[in-house]
């Protein structure tokens, strides 16, 4: 492994699962990779749940907020108050437990990285909050085909790629490991840090364009 080798950047969403989180940790540690867990609020309000995020907050993984519910992409909510809840309910359960960039993964609806994402209300939200939105740019659909997705995971491992997989109940996991290890056969350095070019609002601030990713106001007007 050189310095030419491709960075990644591995995540995870809509954790914490009971079955599969702890495997997942154990994956990572047997390797001495860190990752960042984007958890769903409800989830993490389950029994025993916020062990699996503290565990993996002291194994030196970095915890972010994946909304509260994870029901709806927030751009396609009419509620204003709703989607504050969304975001400040995870958040607030999160607590110290949450990285000091106060990471925010918006639910994408199936990945999509368009106006669905956000609204006029989350965008008030996260700027208000200071929060860091993180997003993606490689996305291998594990829980589509959760027996055929390394070898898309494997392809889109270029430098630079931030990858987004799921700790959750769909069998995806089960190959986890066999993925982790032919990328590093094939010369993936893993790397924590998040690529600039997946977020387009830190603390509060945006630091690119936002077009195409909030939804129009009514009447067409943002």
């Amino acid at each position: 492994m050189t310095d030419e080798s491709p960075r990644v950047t591995l995540t995870f969403d809509n954790g914490p699962d009971p079955h599969v989180t702890p495997r997942v940790l154990d994956a990572l540690g047997e390797r001495g990779l860190r990752a960042t867990f984007f958890v769903v609020g409800e989830r993490l309000a389950a029994p025993g749940a916020r062990a699996m995020s503290e565990r993996a907050r002291a194994e030196g993984h970095w915890i972010g907020n994946h909304t509260w519910s994870h029901s709806r992409p927030l751009g396609l909510l009419q509620d204003d108050d709703a989607v504050r809840r969304e975001i400040e309910q995870a958040q607030a359960l999160i607590g110290d437990l949450a990285h000091r960039e106060r990471w925010f993964r918006p639910m994408g609806g199936g990945g999509n990285l368009d106006e669905r994402l956000l609204n006029a209300a989350a965008l008030d939200t996260l700027r208000s909050g200071g929060y860091s939105v993180v997003l993606w740019n490689a996305l291998p659909r594990d829980w589509v085909d959760p027996d055929g997705w390394v070898e898309r995971a494997l392809a889109q491992c270029r430098d630079g790629a931030l990858l987004v997989l799921h700790d959750t109940s769909t069998g995806a996991m089960d190959h986890l490991e066999r993925f982790l290890d032919r990328a590093i056969e094939i010369g993936v350095r893993f790397v924590q840090d998040i690529p600039p070019a997946c977020v387009p609002i830190q603390r509060g601030e945006p630091v690119r364009s936002l077009d195409g990713l909030i939804a129009p106001a009514a009447g067409g007007r943002r």
